[in-house]
């Protein structure tokens, strides 16, 4: 095992014991066997990207933490500031589990049911807690909405920075990027629902619109980063990279937004953004940038 390698188990293991969750339930919790997690933390077997992105969820740090030990290193997905990733709070591991557990069951519930169909008394029965329990951690339930944004922004800057560091081709970055953004499955679903909501709220209430800004940037510049290392290789078209990117993340947005409305399936999504690339960005062969 390289000394990169064992500095990331190091790391995860500490992750794990700040948790205040034994080895066992965070085995269970991310779906993982037992002995396989044993033998990563032992050194005679890697983590897989999912399993880091799966143990940064149930530990409440960032993959790019695990990897590097820091949140402010740069890499191929930029690093969302502090202040858009879930808050930080100066609490035990037990409090801080029960606010990670309350967030993680307001997320579902909004994402499938809807801003104004969840009660606060739906979340506290999901996480078996009183209403007075889920008080002492957040005091509206807007509140709670506003983190499960940003809940929402660490899991896809998680997925990201798993995965794209072991991707060097531009061209395939860029759409593995934007691939793992889709709302696929039920926890893409979820993810898309939550921004989509976001989105409707903004429009007709502000007091939301910065959050919601700050992590739209955040997105926008990892998809502009990409484009422009694509252009810097010389295989992307030589077009402003923020006219590339506004239009990309555009062609995202709406047919998002057509998947969660059942017009479009996310494989079919996917189609479509895959041929807006080959056919707007990358630079066709024979041509000159």
């Amino acid at each position: 095992m390289t000394s990169t390698e064992t500095e990331v188990t190091e790391r995860v293991r500490k992750s794990i014991k700040n948790s205040g969750m034994a080895q066992r339930e965070v085995a269970h919790h991310i779906g993982l066997d037992e002995t396989k997690l044993s033998k990563a933390l032992n050194g005679t077997r890697r983590f897989h990207p999912q399993e880091l992105t799966d143990l940064a969820d149930i530990t409440g740090v960032t993959v790019n933490w695990l990897l590097s030990g820091s949140d402010e290193t740069h890499g191929p997905s930029v690093p969302p500031p502090a202040r858009i990733l879930p808050t930080k709070h100066r609490e035990d591991s037990e409090h801080a589990q029960k606010r990670r557990a309350i967030i993680e069951a307001a997320w579902w519930l909004l994402a499938r049911r809807g801003y104004s169909a969840v009660r606060i008394a739906d979340i506290a029965y999901a996480c078996d807690m009183s209403t007075a329990a889920i008080h002492y951690y957040f005091s509206t339930k807007r509140e709670i909405f506003a983190e499960t944004l940003r809940y929402s922004i660490k899991l896809a800057f998680d997925r990201q920075i798993a995965e794209l560091h072991t991707i060097t081709d531009p061209v395939r970055r860029l759409k593995r990027l934007i691939e793992l953004q889709l709302p696929a499955g039920e926890r893409g679903s979820a993810e898309f629902s939550i921004w989509l909501q976001t989105w409707a709220d903004v429009a007709v209430d502000g007091s939301g619109k910065e959050n919601h800004a700050q992590g739209y940037r955040r997105w926008y510049k990892t998809v502009e980063d990409a484009i422009l290392q694509g252009q810097e290789s010389g295989v992307f078209v030589d077009i402003p990279s923020d006219q590339l990117a506004m239009e990309l993340t555009s062609v995202v947005d709406g047919l998002g937004i057509k998947v969660l409305t059942g017009i479009l399936t996310a494989d079919q999504m996917y189609s479509h953004i895959e041929s807006f690339i080959d056919r707007n960005i990358v630079l066709s062969q024979g041509s000159s940038a």
